[in-house]
């Protein structure tokens, strides 16, 4: 009985999400481009050339992949603000700049 009891107990968290960010379902591939663009590019630009914020076309060079994601997280001053995309958006984020070299 116990061991039904906690295999509908997990099967029903699966299904409702488990927990997930943001809508993000399991095994779903999260798009950077797609994510950068609804985010940051109005102020770092759509082809990360810059605007308000700072050119991120080589920041790859600049930064490493965990770097980058300590600045979306966190944020950096004058400007950068903490958080503007968190979890698997901001990792998946995170890895794409960094190849930009």
């Amino acid at each position: 009985m116990v061991v039904g009891f906690t295999y509908w107990l997990t099967s029903t968290e699966e299904q409702a999400g488990g927990g997930e960010e943001h809508g993000e379902e399991a095994g779903t591939e999260v798009n950077a481009e797609e994510v950068f663009a609804a985010n940051c590019a109005s102020c770092h630009g759509q082809n990360l050339e810059g605007q308000v914020g700072p050119a991120l076309n080589k920041v790859g060079g600049k930064y490493s992949q965990e770097e980058i994601l300590g600045i979306i997280q966190n944020g950096k001053g004058g400007g950068m603000p903490a958080g503007v995309i968190k979890g698997k958006e901001a990792e998946a984020v995170a890895k794409w700049l960094s190849e930009k070299k």
